[in-house]
């Protein structure tokens, strides 16, 4: 299942998210965020001195990318870090686009609805 992340907009309003509140968002364990994090180098959130994970909109959209990846296409952590290391460059305008295509096909499936 495709999760839709709130626009940069809706993001920005908060300045850090819970690891709670993340899990929320892409209806994941807490564990699942904590593997992923020493699984994916680039993934670094804040931590205060009791060791709680802060998420701010940046990091936010990496654990999306992330989650899509894995729980979206089916790779594993592997294939994933393996295809992020290959096609960084192009990996955020893909991304992207999916975002953007899922959005259509929601407001599509909408009006369909309506008729």
């Amino acid at each position: 299942m495709f999760v839709e992340l709130p626009s940069d907009e809706e993001l920005s309003k908060k300045l850090y998210y819970s690891i709670g509140e993340v899990c929320d968002m892409f209806q994941i364990n807490p564990s699942s965020v904590r593997h992923w994090e020493t699984e994916f180098s680039f993934l670094k959130p804040r931590k205060n001195k009791k060791g709680d994970r802060f998420f701010n909109a940046t990091e936010l959209k990496k654990v999306h990318l992330i989650y899509y990846l894995l729980r979206y296409k089916k790779y594993s952590i592997e294939a994933a870090k393996d295809y992020l290391k290959k096609h960084k460059d192009e990996t955020d305008a893909r991304f992207e686009l999916v975002k953007s295509l899922q959005q259509i096909k929601q407001f599509l499936l909408t009006i369909k609805a309506d008729l």
